[in-house]
């Protein structure tokens, strides 16, 4: 390994540059269609909120049907060009709806089928391409590279429904997608343009399908740090996808805030992700990676009682706080398991063990979501968040019970086996 690139900033990687030019595309894109695309469906097809529901629903349905596949199929394919068929199917995808609204063909079955098979090119992609970065660069550089995809994730996540809110205004929802089909295309451009060779896949003879997916679900368990993460991780997703679910009926039938008032404290939570980002480099340089992980989790999880604490006074900052801090908690603790698996992992099984996280993270979310509607129609919306962000509390403790308040940073435990 080239020591040179082992202690020099990841900025400093040109192939690097290009990869997180790609994110940039896509992320800025993605976040635009969060909100063009129900308004696709609210403003030209007049969509009840049943059919709202049901299509935000889609979006995210993927990673339920084909998530631990998805990871098999992965670690059989070169990353790079499985990036950059999901771009380009998503380009194909989200530009068909702007060419069918103006053909006048467009109906709410087609931005269904077109929301799943969105959905499906996005499972793919992200797999691939968490499990393409340590190609990229460094073991060294692993921790900073994330933590530069982070800025962007939470700085597209920031601006993008804004950037889509005005140009649903000025040019229309439908053709407010072409942008986001572009972003894909730019980023399968960039993709192209990286000089390292696309690496071939390090499993060389197919399994059986569920032969894959057990082997990539039995790592997870065998390596206890990274069950532990997952446990913690899960019990976080669920209590934070009840509180999201219910954060817009809160503000705006308990709080009472007006709209506007309540879209500026719904973007706080991307400051918080865009801060986390930001300052995850000087703090692994500072406490090493594996405590920089533990104290985001720490320190961050108390700030979540403040939420239901807001009122439509001054204690509005409440809410903003409590998105904030955990956004940031969040960020800094992605980057931290995310370079720990992309450490510790081999190489033929880092598709699967991606997938088999994801899985889990995501698909636990929809259940919060369902039990946090049931948790707050018994007990009433704002004693709904005050049981959800108690459980946001402990979920850390998984983390407790494992080896990182042990380690200042994730090559001690690789040193000790």
């Amino acid at each position: 390994m080239d020591p040179y690139a082992m202690t020099t900033g990841v900025l400093r990687n040109p192939d690097f540059l290009r990869f997180i030019s790609s994110h940039v595309a896509n992320e800025l894109g993605a976040n635009i269609s969060r909100v063009a695309l129900p308004l696709v469906a609210v403003l030209v097809l007049h969509a009840g909120p049943a059919e709202v529901g049901l299509l935000s629903a889609l979006q995210t349905t993927a990673f339920l049907l084909i998530g631990l596949p998805a990871g098999v199929w992965v670690d059989r394919m070169r990353k790079r060009r499985v990036m950059m068929a999901s771009d380009l199917a998503r380009f194909v995808l989200l530009g068909s709806i702007p060419l069918a609204a103006e053909l006048g063909l467009l109906s709410i079955g087609m931005l269904f089928v077109v929301a799943l098979l969105a959905g499906v090119s996005q499972v793919f992609n992200d797999v691939a391409d968490q499990t393409y970065l340590p190609e990229l660069v460094s073991t060294g550089q692993l921790s900073d590279g994330n933590a530069k995809l982070e800025v962007v994730r939470s700085s597209s996540f920031l601006a993008g429904p804004a950037i889509g809110g005005a140009l649903v205004q000025l040019l229309g929802a439908p053709r407010t997608l072409v942008t986001t089909a572009l972003g894909a295309l730019a980023s399968v451009l960039f993709l192209g343009s990286i000089k390292v060779a696309d690496k071939p896949p390090a499993v060389t003879e197919p399994t059986p399908l569920l032969h894959g997916i057990r082997e990539g679900l039995a790592y997870l368990w065998q390596d206890r740090l990274m069950r532990m993460f997952v446990a913690s991780t899960a019990a976080i997703n669920l209590c934070l996808s009840a509180v999201l679910g219910l954060s817009v009926l809160f503000l705006a039938d308990v709080v009472r805030l007006a709209p506007g008032m309540i879209g500026l404290l719904l973007m706080s939570g991307g400051v918080g992700g865009l801060v986390g980002g930001l300052t995850a480099g000087p703090l692994t340089r500072r406490f090493g990676t594996a405590r920089m992980t533990w104290l985001a989790a720490v320190v961050g999880s108390p700030f979540g009682l403040l939420m239901p604490l807001t009122q439509a006074d001054w204690r509005m900052v409440c809410f903003a706080i409590t998105s904030m801090a955990l956004s940031w908690s969040a960020a800094l603790m992605n980057v931290g398991q995310i370079t720990y698996r992309q450490t510790v992992t081999p190489e033929h099984l880092l598709g699967r063990v991606n997938a088999s996280v994801r899985f889990v993270a995501w698909g636990i979310m929809a259940l919060g979501a369902l039990l946090g509607g049931l948790v707050a129609q018994r007990i009433g919306v704002r004693e709904a968040l005050w049981v959800f962000m108690t459980g946001r509390l402990v979920a850390f403790l998984p983390l407790v019970f494992s080896p990182l308040p042990r380690m200042r940073d994730f090559g001690e435990l690789q040193a000790r086996s």
